[in-house]
């Protein structure tokens, strides 16, 4: 857990600046400048950040469309993985110390005293507050961040490997378990070879599910039977689609995940569901989502919405990667590439997760 190069690390060793990707107004690019570094207050960690996984919702963040406001001038990411190197007072050594290989994950803070807190789901909390968007985040050297909503990475889990996992791997993780499906039923992931996807097939079938992908394009099919472990892909604009997935799966899939963002994936998702199943809606398009609300009644089908996952999630989802049940597939990108790698993020071809260098610059 403890990186010992960093174990004698203090706060009156720190630079008095580092270099951040800012974004001073929405649709902006990153300014690659040096701001303060800010040593920690009461009950927080400073995290030298050695990588920073990159998100779509940076992309929103960054462009200001989503309803929920962000912080101006913002720097994006909640991916971050790193070394603590400095603890404020109050930090007991059993939340962290110095030298501890720890995540940043969105879940910057919560209350901690409302009904959503209380009962171990503050991922609801209505006052959190969220790294790289109503707080700064990863896309910095360093970040400060409460101890506490720090996540532990375990020895066997790489900083390159451990960044995806702090957001699309949790929130995958998250929104299996939320489907209720038990090992040997079936689970359909909409959207299954990007940064989300890629990781929901993983998990899903380390959970013992029998899981279709859906998604576009022959390699992303490929991509999801061979390397990462579907029982059966299928091109998501094929206008057979559904029938192929129910005839597959006898009746369709006891779970969907939608995680692409896209009405129309949303709205096939009633037609992939099996009597009495659940969808999980992960993924954000823009609009309103109109159901059949009498074949949803008929067939008994739930419908739920997922968002990332608990402290308790998050750590579970690191202990599937530490067993090597999950890998994440990536592409490293140096800090300085920063505007490049959301261009190809925007580009939507991207399998797998982009991952920045922020240490190694």
């Amino acid at each position: 857990m403890t990186d010992p190069s960093a174990s004698t690390t203090a706060a009156a060793q720190l630079p008095g600046r580092m270099l951040a990707g800012v974004a001073d107004h929405h649709g902006d690019r990153f300014d690659m400048r040096e701001i303060p570094v800010t040593p920690p207050g009461v009950g927080q960690a400073l995290v030298k950040v050695v990588t920073s996984g990159v998100c779509h919702t940076d992309v929103h963040a960054v462009d200001g469309d989503w309803p929920a406001p962000t912080k101006l001038p913002l720097v994006p990411g909640h991916e971050g993985a790193g070394v603590v190197v400095a603890v404020g007072p109050g930090v007991s050594s059993t939340v962290v110390s110095l030298g501890d290989r720890v995540g940043i994950p969105w879940l910057h803070s919560s209350c901690g005293s409302c009904e959503f807190c209380l009962s171990g789901r503050e991922n609801l909390c209505p006052l959190q507050d969220n790294t790289g968007y109503s707080v700064d985040g990863c896309f910095a050297q360093y970040v400060l961040a409460p101890a506490a909503h720090l996540a532990k990475i375990p020895d066997e889990v790489s900083f390159e490997q451990a960044a995806p996992i702090l957001c699309a791997g949790v929130t995958t993780y998250s929104a299996i378990k939320a489907t209720e499906a038990r090992p040997g039923q079936f689970l359909t992931v909409i959207g299954a070879a990007g940064g989300l996807g890629h990781l929901a097939v993983q998990f899903g079938v380390a959970l013992g599910l029998r899981v279709m992908a859906l998604d576009r394009g022959a390699d992303k099919l490929k991509f999801c039977t061979d390397t990462l472990g579907a029982e059966a892909a299928f091109e998501a604009m094929d206008p057979g689609v559904v029938d192929q997935v129910i005839a597959t799966t006898k009746g369709g899939s006891h779970g969907v995940l939608c995680l692409a963002p896209s009405i129309g994936a949303f709205k096939s998702a009633v037609s992939l569901c099996r009597r009495g199943g659940t969808i999980v809606m992960v993924g954000l398009p823009k609009g309103d989502l109109p159901l059949n609300i009498f074949d949803i009644v008929i067939r008994g089908i739930t419908v739920r919405g997922s968002i990332v996952g608990t402290r308790k999630d998050l750590d579970e989802a690191l202990d599937f990667a530490a067993r090597g049940k999950v890998k994440c597939h990536t592409e490293m990108h140096g800090f300085g590439e920063l505007n490049q790698v959301f261009d190809q993020l925007r580009s939507g071809k991207v399998m797998g997760r982009l991952v920045l260098s922020v240490d190694g610059m």
